[in-house]
């Protein structure tokens, strides 16, 4: 038995990129945030060698983000131009002692100061104000104590949180709102869905203790791993054994063709499909004759690869699916997976942006959304066919309140049992979709309508 070999001297250590930079770039993709641009743009235009660890900097600001406003307009007289602005909410966020599990990279706060102060002037556009950073940093850390009495009855600032995403999540979940907005500061686990046209969970937990990760199952197909890896460290992972998947969002093929048999003969259509997980999950379940629509040809690229990966097959279109008239054959469909576009407001945790981008006018437009995919969609059903209503929201607008109305003027529709609103950060509902107690799903809502038999 060989010796461990010796961990490389700290001067053999290669050189990563300075707290400078990756602050420099963090600012950047927190004014971008703030500028009404999502994550999923700015962050892929980073160098690869820069994007972890402005990653892991960027979601930490944006879960203080609400905090860090206050503070720094405790320590300005006048607003700052926007890059600067950035530039402090990112360094304040990070001097905070936010407890968030971890995943935020921690410094000494000195070295926090001296890097935001060489981040401003690295930027053309705040080089002349890095005196004025490292005054206002400064200042915060002498006076820390009374900056954070000065805005501890600011609700944004306590919950990180815009003033009306708190107000409606009082309304709509008056006993659980704190622990849905706690919940949403805090990383979610990485969750994985095991293939079962593979291998089984048992199995793949095994080949994961095998590489020393541990795992804890939830659900019917899930493990949700100790510590979140990168995919490369999953064992056959590139041969489709498994998929990262929430345990959430896993619920929705068991939920589409539970308490029948399915076969190849069985049309179900996924109407807004990418980037193709609950898809592929419907096909690990049954083979079906299933058609995924996507409305961007880019989201269709990706559920082709998605299905490519794990070995199988279904009809990938491009097209809007509230417009039947494009691309519909006129054959109705045994089962409609709809998971519907929305606020997006149950994955706060996964995307940390998505508070500080929505606005509260953003919930009537997507409910309207919602309420004519449902009534596009349901004569595509057949007399006993199924279709399944998604959100990954927290929202009643676009949950209870969605369904009910639904049912309301589609006479022909009864709702089957289904989960309702899932909170994040509080264990599923008791009985058959208990999750096995775990407290890491995300937020989603799910109602199943039956269409009346002939």
């Amino acid at each position: 038995m060989t010796a461990p070999a010796s961990p490389p001297s700290p001067s053999a250590a290669p050189q990563g990129p300075t707290l400078a930079t990756q602050l420099r770039h963090t600012a950047a993709c927190v004014l971008a945030v703030e500028q009404g641009r999502s994550l999923s743009e700015a962050l892929p235009a980073l160098p690869p060698s820069l994007r972890p660890g402005v990653q892991a900097l960027t979601f930490h600001a944006l879960r203080q983000l609400g905090t860090a406003r206050a503070l720094v307009a405790q320590l300005v007289s006048r607003k700052p131009a926007p890059p600067v602005q950035a530039l402090l909410c990112s360094a304040v966020a990070l001097l905070l002692d936010a407890g968030d599990d971890g995943q935020a990279p921690r410094y000494p706060a000195h070295t926090v100061v001296n890097q935001a102060v060489e981040a401003a002037r690295q930027d053309r556009r705040s080089e002349r104000q890095a005196p004025f950073v490292n005054a206002c940093l400064r200042r915060f850390l002498r006076e820390r104590e009374t900056l954070m009495a000065a805005v501890a009855h600011d609700p944004v600032a306590r919950w990180n949180h815009p003033l009306w995403w708190i107000e409606r999540l009082q309304r709509d979940h008056p006993d659980n709102w704190q622990a849905i907005l706690e919940a949403n500061n805090q990383p979610g686990p990485m969750v994985l869905r095991v293939n079962r046209r593979r291998t089984d969970r048992a199995r793949y937990q095994q080949a994961l203790q095998a590489v020393g990760l541990a795992s804890t199952p939830v659900g019917s197909d899930g493990l949700v791993l100790d510590a979140p890896q990168p995919v490369d460290r999953l064992p056959g992972f590139a041969q489709g054994d498994c998929s990262v998947q929430d345990a959430a969002a896993q619920m929705a093929a068991e939920l589409l063709l539970d308490g029948r048999h399915w076969g190849p003969s069985d049309r179900v259509l996924d109407a807004c499909a990418a980037p193709g997980g609950k898809t592929a999950h419907l096909l690990e379940h049954a083979e079906l004759n299933l058609l995924a629509l996507d409305v961007d040809p880019r989201r269709c690229e990706r559920i082709t690869d998605t299905l490519a990966r794990l070995g199988l097959q279904a009809q990938v279109r491009a097209a809007d699916a509230g417009q039947p008239a494009q691309w519909w054959d006129g054959q109705q469909f045994d089962a409609i997976l709809l998971d519907a576009p929305c606020t997006a407001s149950g994955i706060v945790r996964r995307h940390p942006d998505v508070r500080w981008l929505r606005r509260a006018s953003d919930v009537d437009a997507l409910v309207a959304i919602q309420r004519q995919l449902l009534a596009a969609l349901w004569p595509l059903l057949k007399p006993g066919g199924r279709l399944l209503y998604a959100t990954c929201s927290v929202f009643r607008a676009e949950g209870a309140e969605q369904a009910r109305a639904f049912l309301v003027h589609h006479t022909d529709a009864r709702e089957a049992p289904s989960p309702g609103h899932l909170l994040p950060g509080l264990a599923a509902p008791p009985g058959q979709f208990n999750d096995n107690g775990s407290r890491g799903h995300d937020g989603f809502f799910y109602a199943r309508f039956d269409k009346a038999g002939p």
